[in-house]
């Protein structure tokens, strides 16, 4: 987690199936060390259909500064509001479909505010399409089933995700299988598919994420 830890830049997340949390927890195994609070933003449609976050359940003690907003244009003030307060942590923001607001310049503002401020910042698009975005790195993740458990066989291990990095300015596109390594606080990726995109060292134990 902390090696593969998230850029201070704008980045999107597509989950595979709208409601699907895999998403919120890949988020949070990517946002490195911190003491900071994050502020956490979501629009109506996505607090109805996905609920709130579960603060016990996220694996952070950082404070949380959660917004509820009605539309995703207040999602999108709210977040750059936040991204010009050095002393958050991060900004996430939830937004729902593909609204007229959520525009390539309302995407670039989100990238300028925080690269400026040297926040990191992410945009979950539930059902959403993948158009125009000034993002930087653009992501789909899924839900697999956990890790064996070490000491119990009948219970679940550690998380694990199907991330694909679709588009992005900063690393080269694959397709991984992401164990978050709680004992170790750390993202582990390996290729479980050879598609020329993952060099063939990729996947050894303890590779990061991509930077």
């Amino acid at each position: 987690m902390r090696a593969g830890a998230s850029q201070a830049t704008l980045s999107e997340i597509f989950p595979e199936t709208a409601t699907d949390p895999a998403a919120i927890g890949f988020v949070i195994s990517r946002l490195g060390q911190g003491s900071g609070p994050i502020l956490w933003v979501q629009d109506r449609l996505s607090l109805k259909e996905a609920g709130r976050p579960y603060m016990a359940g996220l694996g952070t003690d950082r404070p949380v500064i959660r917004v509820d907003a009605t539309r995703p244009v207040d999602v999108l003030v709210a977040m750059e509001d936040g991204l010009r307060c050095k002393g958050l942590s991060a900004v996430i923001g939830e937004v729902w479909g593909d609204p007229p607001a959520l525009s390539f310049t309302a995407t670039k503002r989100l990238v300028l505010r925080a690269e400026a401020g040297a926040v990191p910042c992410w945009l979950v698009r539930r059902a959403a399409s993948p158009d125009l975005s000034a993002a930087r790195d653009r992501w789909r993740v899924g839900a697999l089933p956990s890790a064996p458990h070490l000491d119990d066989a009948q219970a679940p291990g550690d998380p694990r995700w199907r991330v694909e990095l679709f588009r992005s300015r900063q690393a080269r596109p694959g397709v991984w299988e992401a164990t978050y390594d709680r004992g170790a606080d750390r993202l582990r990726l390996s290729a479980p598919f050879r598609d020329g995109t993952v060099a063939e060292g990729d996947g050894a134990v303890g590779q990061s994420g991509p930077r």
